[in-house]
């Protein structure tokens, strides 16, 4: 139960300031850190993830630092994707799951680390509104690659969105924290639901990692407000990083349980 609340509290922080990266470390903590299986770990995830989000949401509210048209929709494609990618992970081996999803964080991260990895998109004016003629194919687009991403592996999808938010739709990175928010939660939810009957939670568990990380959230989700968005998008990536090479190796040592 130690474990559990300080497990909690990282994916807290993690989602509070930076948006992201505490999805892609609940599945592993919950498998590696708390004991549980691969299919209880992601539903439980996504429970704790959502929820934690929303609270961190809140000190970006009062910084207006969320395009909640965008949110919407890459929320809602990504929602109905969700369900796609769920049943997909119910015929994958954990071992495979675990080791897929690392993959994709340090293909991510190295995307986000190079020297051009710059916005390049149309999608956000200069006056802080959208180009809904070049941006809503890409939203969609993005919307319901990381919608079925978050089905499969079990993670908010705050780690692909922000790329996807920076690189392709060109928001600056504090926006892009703030709109990847929104769409975890709705991501989450529908995530959840997906996954809800696939095996019984530890309700323990889940609510010491839902309680700290809602803690850990709200303090550094004022932090992040104040922070250059040149440290915010270079911690991410290294983060991201990190995290893919632990899963990595522990799913190569220690075969997780299905």
């Amino acid at each position: 139960m130690i474990a559990a609340l300080g497990l909690g509290a990282a994916i807290g922080i993690l989602l509070g300031l930076l948006g992201g990266g505490g999805g892609i470390l609940a599945v592993p903590a919950l498998v590696y850190g708390a004991g549980l299986t691969v299919r209880a770990a992601v539903p439980t995830s996504l429970l704790v993830v959502g929820i934690s989000s929303a609270t961190g949401l809140l000190p970006r509210l009062r910084a207006r630092q969320i395009r909640w048209r965008i949110a919407a929709v890459v929320g809602a494609a990504g929602a109905l994707a969700a369900f796609a990618g769920a049943a997909v992970n119910r015929l994958l081996e954990p071992r495979v799951v675990l080791i897929s999803l690392a993959a994709l964080m340090a293909v991510v991260s190295v995307r986000m680390l190079r020297p051009d990895g710059q916005a390049r998109s149309d999608c956000a004016l200069p006056d802080g509104g959208i180009n809904w003629h070049g941006c809503l194919p890409k939203a969609i687009a993005t919307g319901i690659i990381v919608g079925f991403l978050t089905g499969l592996f079990g993670v908010g999808g705050g780690f692909l969105v922000i790329p996807a938010l920076v690189l392709l739709l060109g928001l600056p990175m504090p926006v892009a924290i703030g709109t990847s928010l929104v769409i975890i939660v709705i991501n989450s939810a529908a995530g959840f639901a997906a996954h809800a009957g696939d095996t019984a939670l530890d309700y323990r568990i889940t609510a010491a990692f839902t309680a700290t990380a809602i803690l850990g959230s709200l303090a550094a989700g004022r932090l992040a407000t104040h922070m250059p968005a040149k440290h915010l998008r270079g911690a991410f990536a290294y983060l991201v990083l990190a995290v893919a090479a632990f899963v990595a190796i522990q799913a190569g040592i220690h075969p997780p349980i299905s």
